[in-house]
């Protein structure tokens, strides 16, 4: 299977998390925003966007990210990328973990390629921080 980078997005935290634990599981919800670089688009993340972290009973962690991108298409004009970005793992799993993630846009040159390819994600821990890295997967 061969893969193309569309995306590498670098993650700023921007304010506290907020954790919830009981007995049946555990939820934190972390706040981001950050900046995105590809051939296709430039730009931020809007400093809106939430990771919701839920951990089952049975120890497996779902990943749940929205957030929206600004900035512009590789036309050059302005645009806005929402992504949905959804993965499931082990507690304590190592990075990297792959992520499924979804796209919409009102680019009218990138949605037709957003919104019919599949994609997938890889989230790394690297020395400069937290780095998404969004695949266009080629069957």
């Amino acid at each position: 299977m061969e893969r193309k980078l569309v995306f590498d997005i670098a993650i700023e935290s921007n304010g506290p998390a907020v954790h919830l634990s009981s007995e049946t599981g555990a939820v934190d919800m972390i706040p981001f925003g950050g900046t995105v670089r590809g051939e296709i688009f430039q730009g931020i993340v809007e400093p809106c966007g939430v990771d919701t972290q839920v951990l089952n009973q049975a120890g497996v962690r779902h990943m749940s990210a929205r957030y929206m991108l600004t900035g512009q298409d590789s036309q050059g004009q302005e645009a806005h990328i929402y992504v949905e970005n959804n993965g499931w793992f082990p507690e304590g799993a190592p990075m990297p973990f792959h992520t499924v993630p979804t796209f919409l846009t009102d680019s009218p040159a990138l949605a037709p390629y957003l919104h019919r390819n599949q994609f997938e994600g890889e989230v790394h821990s690297l020395e400069d921080g937290l780095h998404i890295y969004f695949y266009e997967i080629a069957h």
